[in-house]
């Protein structure tokens, strides 16, 4: 299991977080992911993060499709792989209504259809191909009628360092999660419960998988999860107890809430419910009271030494590859030591 770092959304504290990513790399972290969200945009930040380290695999943890297009996802994709030298994935994402009508101002429509298409644009950008591509929601070039007329297929200028980048893709439901095991490179999950999650995913999981193209091997699995090596787990969970009510309460609408579905299919239907209900009318403080102690511990990883290793061994067993971890610990120096000691636990 490769072990990684997931910062947090960019702020003042951007600099010294990325002080101390470099000492995480020399501790053994082999990937970081840089968020978006509706935060600062992931790309600048990535290139900042690629010019102060060396080794560490850099993915976007995600770009959204709906705010760029295919051809653009592409050359930014080619080029923070240049600029690391061949170390950037593409975690790529349909995001959600809530921020793609929001704030970007851009219908949330066929977001399977689009995912797919984007990637099959993004490779033949990668390979250099003059870009042809006759899709239901892309067409490159644009058509006559839709359009001057005046459009050509180009080719990127460049060459990139790879012609296949690889992608990771951030998929929840079970008809996304099939499409990710079909066409990605890795798939990136959320809340991923290592003791339930086979009862969700296992068969979107295989239903992709045998539809999957051998050439892009096995398929890499991201789970993000808060970290911590401590005797006194529940001290240092509040953060993840507040997270999981801002997404399964508050991050989408009542009635198209990718976080809350999910928990549901983990089987918290009544919890899921209760917590949207407390978050929609204003009351906070009781939805964070209403998530259930196991969903908490289970996708976090905070606790005795001991535990922390039972939990790394479920994760693999739930057949999680990369684990992308949130350190919790107090200080820069704290939280070193600690992911150090975790890459020792693997």
């Amino acid at each position: 299991m490769r072990l990684g770092i997931m910062l947090g959304y960019s702020g003042a504290g951007f600099a010294a977080a990325v002080d101390e990513l470099v000492d995480h790399e020399r501790a053994g972290a082999e990937i970081v992911a840089v968020p978006e969200a509706y935060s600062f945009d992931a790309v600048s930040q990535l290139g900042f993060v690629a010019a102060r380290t060396t080794r560490m695999e850099l993915t976007s943890g995600i770009v959204q499709l709906y705010s760029r297009t295919p051809t653009l996802t592409a050359m930014t994709a080619a080029g923070l792989d240049y600029v690391s030298g061949g170390r950037f994935s593409l975690g790529l994402g349909a995001s959600g209504p809530q921020v793609v009508e929001g704030f970007h101002g851009v219908p949330y429509d066929a977001p399977l259809a689009r995912t797919r298409e984007t990637v099959e644009i993004c490779r033949k950008v990668w390979r250099r191909e003059p870009l042809v591509h006759n899709g239901r929601h892309y067409q490159l070039p644009l058509p006559p009628d839709r359009g001057t007329g005046l459009g050509k297929p180009l080719k990127l200028i460049n060459h990139p360092v790879r012609e296949r980048i690889p992608v990771i893709l951030a998929a929840v439901g079970p008809r996304s999660v099939a499409m990710t095991a079909e066409i990605a490179e890795g798939w990136w999950t959320l809340f991923f419960h290592p003791d339930r999650a086979a009862s969700v995913w296992a068969e979107p999981l295989a239903d992709g998988t045998r539809r999957r193209d051998p050439s892009l091997g096995p398929l890499d699995v991201l789970a993000t999860v808060p970290f911590a090596i401590t005797d006194d787990p529940w001290s240092m969970l509040d953060g993840h107890r507040a997270q999981l009510a801002l997404y399964i309460g508050g991050m989408g609408a009542r009635e198209r809430n990718f976080s809350n579905e999910l928990v549901r299919r983990y089987g918290y239907e009544r919890e899921a419910t209760l917590i949207q209900d407390l978050f929609l009318s204003g009351r906070r403080a009781e939805a964070m009271a209403a998530v259930p102690d196991d969903l908490i511990r289970s996708t976090a990883l905070v606790g005795p030494a001991v535990w922390v290793k039972d939990r790394l061994a479920a994760y693999a067993a739930a057949g999680v590859t990369t684990l992308l971890v949130s350190p919790l610990a107090e200080t820069p120096s704290e939280r070193v030591a600690a992911v150090s000691r975790l890459r020792d636990l693997l």
